[in-house]
């Protein structure tokens, strides 16, 4: 016994001998962004783990929370966490022994075919076996170490899911909003059309018009009629993907009213983005290709033990009598026996086997590699994407002012005979376009905003519990 110790630390360093240190890389992260978001500054907040109340809408709060219970997409992603789970607690079951309990119980009868003796036989039995496999080698430890961090990947899956649903939501609730306010323009627009076209109908009646000023008038006043009904269709299409996004059949709840909120009355934040190596330890999808670059490192592990010795240790006892159904005056039994088994040649294939790890450990390195480059770009474009539409929707504003005094100014002088239709036509497309784009662009900055929380992730922090569905349906 006392040299037990001795051979319990012979037997953890052979273990972790075989399993190697985690390939890292050695890409040089810049120590700055390019660009800063439009609005911030260092007092700027980076993103909060609720970072859709921002914007300032209760209702998109409410959708958020009820896709989050509701999204078939992230149920499904909360089942593979779980999935995960019982995978690796069926890997720790591998540390402790298994017991197999046996019995049975018989009657035979024999007739020889020259004596015509009769031989009958008759036989009970009750056996209980251990058995249990030394890890020497650290095949098992490697093999519940590539479960846990596979464990884990699936758990950073799982928080990039929920936060991709939520930002789907919100790109589709601000879709939402500004297909209302363009269909509100639209209208205003036609109104605005028809009533040019009572003046033109009004001077052509008098005799200060012509024909022609009349039909083109009309052919505008049809053109915004057309541009009406797309827009109302597109209004019913993106509501009825907000609700299967939240688990819902299309149109069976209260969005199917109009929004709670207008697009003009949502707040665009101002958000902090940090530093670029920051980004590492914000974004879950980072986290779960390095988790997965771990599991690679544990795998190798685990094919080098193939290459040693199994040992395996069984003990037994039993009882066993001549009767039928019956343990009286048995005969007992106890067995203690180790083995020991070596492979000799299997032609490469445990060798093959380690050359395969080692790929895939190199290849998620690659990967891992590529996640960390493109992460870099998404925050470097939506970055430079939020500081041009900032500007963009600056200079829409004044461009929307002036169409509006054009046309306000060509309404007037078309009615005292100053000026002829095409200037009033010119003034009423200019304002019609330019205030649709204005709405659009609106749209591309609350997008920006998303797509800004989305490359940070989210105010993501890599802690707590792993999620069960029901916890997941709960929050």
């Amino acid at each position: 016994m006392k040299h037990l110790p001795a051979l319990a630390c012979a037997v953890l360093l052979a273990g972790c001998s075989l399993t190697g240190p985690v390939a890292h890389t050695d890409l040089a992260l810049p120590s700055q962004w390019r660009e800063a978001a439009p609005g911030s500054d260092s007092a700027a907040s980076p993103p909060s783990p609720d970072w859709w109340r921002s914007f300032g809408s209760s209702q998109l709060d409410a959708l958020i929370a009820d896709a989050f219970i509701g999204s078939p997409d992230l149920r499904a992603q909360a089942e593979r966490v779980v999935q995960a789970e019982l995978t690796l607690r069926a890997t720790n079951s591998s540390l402790f022994p298994s017991l197999n309990l046996s019995g049975d119980s018989g009657w035979s009868r024999s007739v020889s075919g020259d004596t015509r003796a009769v031989e009958e036989r008759k036989n009970t039995s009750l056996g209980l076996s251990a058995s249990y496999e030394l890890d020497l080698w650290g095949r098992v430890a490697a093999s519940i170490a590539s479960d846990q961090a596979q464990f884990a990947a699936s758990r950073y899956d799982y928080d990039g899911a929920r936060l991709s649903l939520a930002a789907s939501v919100a790109t589709t609730y601000f879709q939402y909003l500004t297909g209302f306010e363009r269909l509100a323009i639209a209208r205003e627009n036609l109104a605005i059309a028809e009533r040019v076209l009572k003046v033109v109908d009004a001077r052509y009646r008098n005799g200060a018009a012509s024909a022609l000023d009349l039909s083109r008038q009309n052919t505008t006043v049809l053109s915004q009629r057309a541009q009406i009904e797309p827009l109302e269709v597109q209004v019913r299409q993106t509501r009825a993907a907000l609700d299967i996004l939240r688990g819902h059949p299309p149109g069976t709840d209260a969005l199917s009213r109009e929004p709670a909120t207008t697009l003009a009355a949502l707040d665009i934040p101002a958000i902090g983005a940090g530093l670029p190596s920051e980004l590492l330890l914000r974004r879950p999808d980072l986290a779960a290709s390095e988790a997965r670059l771990q599991a690679a490192a544990a795998d190798i592990g685990v094919a080098r033990a193939e290459l040693f010795p199994s040992i395996k240790l069984s003990a037994g006892g039993g009882l066993a009598t001549d009767l039928l159904l019956s343990l009286a005056n048995p005969t007992k039994t106890v067995s203690l026996s180790a083995s020991l088994m070596q492979t000799i040649f299997d032609a490469g294939r445990r060798t093959a086997a380690i050359d395969i790890a080692r790929s895939r450990e190199r290849e998620l390195l690659e990967s891992y590699r590529k996640t960390i480059l493109t992460s870099l770009k998404e925050v470097e474009d939506t970055l430079s994407n939020a500081t041009r539409d900032a500007h963009q929707e600056e200079a829409q504003i004044q461009i929307l002012a002036e169409a509006e005094r054009s046309l306000h100014l060509a309404e007037l002088r078309y009615r005292e005979g100053a000026d002829d239709l095409l200037a009033v036509l010119d003034a009423q497309r200019t304002r019609f376009s330019v205030q649709d784009q204005l709405a659009q662009l609106r749209l591309a900055r609350l997008t920006d905003a998303l797509d800004l929380y989305k490359a940070l992730g989210g105010g993501w922090q890599a802690a707590g519990p792993a999620p069960s569905p029901q916890e997941a349906n709960d929050e």
